[in-house]
């Protein structure tokens, strides 16, 4: 399974009590996945469509508990191969969850569905039930091992800047962008969607990622380490070629007898030692000299090459 699927099915299993929240989230899933048809006979019908297995057993499930209406009560009809719409075709159970999600005017029984009703979001805990029905219906997120990205997509922009709303509120950085025929509000960094996850009630899904991204996190300062320490031995080993070899000029043109007392130790520790870092070549010599003063020395050294060079013009 996905990422996402564990998280879907993790939020399946959420179980809020309070009814407010239940219808809460019932219009999070109705808003994204759900419509009204007129049956023969001039009936309402409630349809639910979904591809997501979980999406359904929580619409299921919040309609059971909300309503008491029962599987026994509703048809799944399989649509392609992938589609499942759930129809509930009693009128008076239709009803019932039409004016509980305010898609219907309990005076004149006109239905206008909308995408949510300001009165069904009005305490924090509704409005975190409606996301939880939202990204259940119509949400996703990448697997956290390549990217951060969650996202949920709606059919329309006005729908997008409502649903921005809420993430804003909770100071959740929602953005939207359009793909192809629908507005798309997606959150991109970690601690983001680590906060989105809680908010739903996925809380096994955010220690996991919270996870992911300690594990990253740790993984990428080791990386830098490396890179870095291997940059060092890098630098430290051309240095020392070039030490080598004006070492090697003074022997072969000038011989090391030439060269003062201190100098002259330096550059045989060198010769012997040509892959120690500055720190361990001066703890060689008797009395043993910090790492500033073999790099001194060994700069001297260096000099004299050079000068060497321009004598001989070489």
């Amino acid at each position: 399974m996905s990422f996402s699927s564990d998280v879907k099915e993790e939020l399946e299993k959420r179980n809020d009590g309070a009814k407010h929240c239940q219808i809460a989230e019932l219009a999070g899933l109705l808003a994204f996945s759900g419509k009204v048809r007129r049956a023969r006979g001039g009936k309402w019908q409630l349809l639910f469509s979904t591809e997501n297995k979980s999406a359904r057993a929580a619409y299921m499930d919040l309609l059971a508990k909300a309503f008491a209406i029962g599987e026994g009560d509703l048809s799944v009809e399989r649509e392609g191969r992938r589609v499942y719409t759930v129809r509930l075709t009693d009128e008076e159970q239709v009803h019932r969850a039409l004016m509980a999600v305010k898609w219907m005017d309990p005076k004149t029984g006109q239905i206008e569905p909308v995408f949510v009703h300001d009165i069904l979001i009005q305490r924090e805990d509704d409005r975190k039930a409606f996301l939880r029905g939202a990204f259940l219906a119509a949400g996703s997120l990448t697997d956290p091992r390549k990217q951060y990205h969650m996202e949920i997509v709606c059919s329309y922009a006005a729908d997008a800047k409502k649903l921005t709303q809420i993430f804003w509120f909770f100071h959740i950085d929602a953005h939207t962008v359009h793909r192809k025929n629908s507005t798309v509000v997606y959150v991109k960094e970690a601690g983001q969607i680590t906060d989105a996850l809680n908010l739903m009630g996925a809380y096994v899904s955010q220690m996991d990622l919270t996870n992911v991204v300690i594990y990253k996190e740790v993984r990428n300062e080791v990386n830098r380490k490396v890179n870095c320490e291997t940059a060092n031995s890098n630098k430290t080993a051309v240095a020392a070629v070039r030490q080598l070899k004006a070492i090697e000029k003074i022997r072969d043109e000038g011989g090391l007898e030439s060269l003062p007392v201190q100098l002259r130790e330096i550059a045989q520790a060198r010769l012997e030692n040509p892959e120690l870092d500055l720190k361990s070549l001066g703890e060689t010599l008797d009395p043993p000299i910090g790492k500033s003063g073999v790099n001194h020395r060994l700069r001297r050294l260096i000099q004299i090459a050079d000068g060497l060079s321009q004598t001989n013009g070489k």
